[in-house]
C-alpha cells in the first residue's frame, strides 16, 4: 500500500529534533523557523514537556470523557490564568478544524441561525463547515458549498453590516492574524467594528486563534491587542500541544451547557492534556510570550532593511515577508544551501516565519544573513 499523494515534500528525512534544531538521517543539521506550521511553540523535545508526557504515560494514557479526568481541569485552570480569560469555559478537541467546527455549531445553536461570515484570505480548516468558510476554491468540494456562508472583503465593515441585515447570520469568524493568507494583521478598528456589529445584530464573534494564539504575538491571543474585543468563542490548537494533537474551544459565560450538546472521543485525553499543561508551564516559566514580542520586533526591523524585501508584516514571532520575486526558489535555496526551514503562504512572493518561541537571536540572525546573500545574487 502507498500513501495518498497530496503533499509536495521537501526531500529530507528528519530523525531527531531539539529546541529549534532538526537533524536528518544523514546527520545534517537544520534550523527550524517554521515549527511545522506554527505547531512547535516551546521547542522540540523540551525536557519538561517530554517528562510530563512520559510520566502521564506511566499512569494512564487514555480514557473517554465518560469519566472524571482531573488533568482536564488543571489545564483549564492554567489556561485561564495565562490568557486572563478566567470566566470562559473550555471544550477540548483534537485539532483546529474541530475547534472551529464546534464554534460554528455553538453559534448556530445559540442564535437559531444558519449563516456565517468569513473574510478573503481566510483559512479555517478542512472539515465541512470550516472549509466552506476558507477562501480557497481548490479545497471546497461541492458538498461543502453553502449559500448562507459568505466570504467578504478583508477590512470592509460596510459589507459585513449589509450581510448582517438579512438576520440570517449566526456568527462572524476571523483569524487573530491570517496565517495562510500571508500574515495579514487586522486593524484594531476592524476587530472592534466587528465586535460592535455582532452585538448589534445578535450574531456571535468567533476568533480563530489556531495559528496566532499561545503567546506567539506577545499577547496570549492576537486579538487581545484590540482593546475592548471580547469574542463569544475562541478557537485554538497548533502550539497548544507542541506537536501532540490537541485543540480547544473557549466559550464565553453567556452560553449554557447541556449534556450531549458537544462531544468527542479523543479530545481531552490524558496524554493530550499532559502535553498541553507542559506547554503552558514552559511558556510561563521561561517568559516566552514577552520574548516572542521582543525578538519579533528586532527581526522585522532587520528584514525591512534587506534589498529585495518589499514588505514585512506581523506581530511577535508570526511574520510574513514579501519579496520582489517568487519566494519558492528562495525557500528552496534556504533549505539546500543554508539548511533553514521556512514556510510559504497563499501569495507566491511571501515567506512565513513561525519559529518555536524558544528561538534565539543568533538563530534568527543566521536566516537574515542567508536571505541577504540569496537576494543579492
Amino acid at each position: 500500500m502507498n500513501l495518498f499523494d497530496v503533499y509536495p515534500l521537501i526531500p529530507v528525512t528528519l530523525v531527531k529534533a531539539e529546541g529549534c534544531k532538526l537533524w536528518d538521517d544523514q546527520g545534517q543539521e537544520y534550523l527550524d523557523l517554521y515549527g511545522g506550521h506554527a505547531v512547535i511553540s516551546i521547542g522540540h523535545t523540551h525536557p519538561h514537556y517530554v517528562k510530563r508526557i512520559k510520566d502521564q504515560l506511566d499512569q494512564i494514557a487514555f480514557y473517554s470523557n465518560s469519566i472524571h479526568i482531573p488533568i482536564q481541569e488543571q489545564l483549564a485552570q492554567k489556561l485561564g490564568e495565562l490568557s486572563c480569560l478566567h470566566e470562559y469555559k473550555l471544550f477540548l478537541v483534537n485539532s483546529g478544524a474541530e475547534a472551529n467546527e464546534n464554534a460554528l455549531k455553538m453559534a448556530s445553536f445559540a442564535t437559531g441561525k444558519p449563516g456565517f461570515i468569513a473574510f478573503s484570505g481566510s483559512f479555517h480548516g478542512r472539515t465541512s463547515g470550516a472549509v466552506a468558510l476558507t477562501d480557497n476554491p481548490k479545497i471546497v468540494a461541492p458538498c461543502n458549498e453553502r449559500t448562507d456562508f459568505h466570504i467578504l472583503p478583508w477590512g470592509d465593515l460596510e459589507s459585513v453590516e449589509e450581510a448582517l441585515k438579512s438576520n440570517a447570520i449566526a456568527g462572524i469568524i476571523i483569524e487573530g492574524i491570517q496565517g495562510v493568507g500571508g500574515i495579514q494583521v487586522p486593524e484594531v478598528s476592524f476587530l472592534q467594528g466587528l465586535s460592535s456589529l455582532a452585538k448589534k445584530y445578535e450574531a456571535k464573534l468567533i476568533l480563530d486563534e489556531v495559528q496566532s494564539g499561545y503567546g506567539r504575538t506577545g499577547r496570549f491571543f492576537a486579538h487581545q491587542w484590540a482593546d475592548g474585543v471580547m469574542p463569544d468563542l475562541i478557537t485554538m490548537a497548533k502550539g497548544m500541544g507542541n506537536g501532540f494533537p490537541i485543540g480547544g474551544l473557549l466559550i464565553s459565560p453567556e452560553f449554557k451547557a447541556s449534556y450531549g450538546l458537544l462531544g468527542t472521543t479523543f479530545g481531552g485525553n490524558h496524554l493530550a492534556c499532559a502535553a498541553g499543561l507542559a506547554v503552558l508551564e514552559v511558556l510561563e516559566k521561561e517568559k516566552l510570550q514577552s520574548k516572542a514580542l521582543d525578538l519579533g520586533n528586532k527581526v522585522m526591523e532587520e528584514l525591512r532593511k534587506i534589498p529585495g524585501v518589499t514588505e514585512v508584516r506581523g506581530i511577535g514571532l508570526m511574520i510574513g515577508l514579501d519579496l520582489d520575486r517568487d519566494a519558492g526558489p528562495v525557500r528552496n535555496e534556504l533549505v539546500k544551501k543554508y539548511h533553514i526551514f521556512t514556510g510559504s503562504a497563499a501569495g507566491k512572493q511571501t515567506i512565513r516565519l513561525l519559529p518555536p518561541l524558544s528561538v534565539e537571536w543568533n538563530e534568527l540572525n543566521s536566516f537574515i544573513v542567508a536571505l541577504k546573500e540569496i537576494l543579492s545574487n
